[in-house]
């Protein structure tokens, strides 16, 4: 079932309605515009390696992953709605990384554009239906508003995600720090990297893999700390 979210980034990116839910061979995409097929992904971008390996060959793709910076919770009980404000926890550009470290065998590639998109959302969350659990249920997410974008088409346009004073040569440690993130994210972050040349290894400083740039993105960076 297509989400509330899912259909707003849809329209948003179609210049009409018709553009939407084509055929194309023997996928269904999400818009179909001259020779380009948008593909809006809000789950795991894993999901669809086997369409981009199989549509890249004759096919413009562009998949655009939404990225969300903040959300506005609001908790309802049946009609009422009991409290309402912003999620503490807030995104931003890097986040992309936790999903490329399972779409790295497939980008990049020729005639595949992944485009993230950072959005605020509406998330409306209401008891789980079994007492017996914990926490919460989404009921709906929807857009708010849309932050910026930023397409990624080589292994260098990665660097455009990261903080700018990355150095030339560096360790998980350093970029962690960089990021304000747990060491482990830096590690995603170093195989993402590695993965698609964007970076090599070159040694080993104490236990701590040493890596160096491949490359400089000569594109505005989407990092804004």
């Amino acid at each position: 079932m297509e989400t509330l979210l899912h259909q707003q980034l849809k329209l948003h990116y179609a210049a009409t309605s018709t553009d939407c839910e084509q055929q194309v061979g023997r996928f269904r995409v999400d818009v179909l515009q001259a020779n380009e097929i948008i593909e809006i992904q809000c789950s795991s971008l894993a999901a669809l390696r086997d369409k981009v390996r199989e549509l890249t060959p004759l096919h413009q793709l562009r998949i655009v992953k939404p990225l969300t910076r903040h959300t506005f919770v609001i908790r309802k009980r049946w009609s009422r709605t009991i409290s309402q404000g912003l999620a503490s926890n807030a995104g931003d550009w890097c986040d992309l990384f936790e999903e490329l470290v399972h779409f790295v065998t497939v980008f990049p590639r020729p005639n595949l554009t992944l485009e993230a998109v950072l959005i605020d959302i509406e998330e409306t969350r209401r008891p789980p239906r079994n007492r017996s659990q914990r926490g919460y249920r989404v009921e709906e997410r929807q857009l708010t508003a849309i932050v910026g974008s930023c397409s990624l088409v080589s292994a260098e346009d990665l660097y455009r995600l990261l903080p700018p004073d990355l150095p030339e040569q560096f360790q998980t440690d350093q970029l962690a720090r960089l990021l304000n993130r747990p060491r482990w994210f830096a590690q995603k972050v170093a195989y993402c990297l590695r993965e698609t040349a964007a970076a090599v290894v070159i040694g080993k400083q104490g236990n701590s893999l040493v890596y160096q740039r491949a490359g400089h993105s000569p594109e505005p960076r989407a990092y804004a700390g």
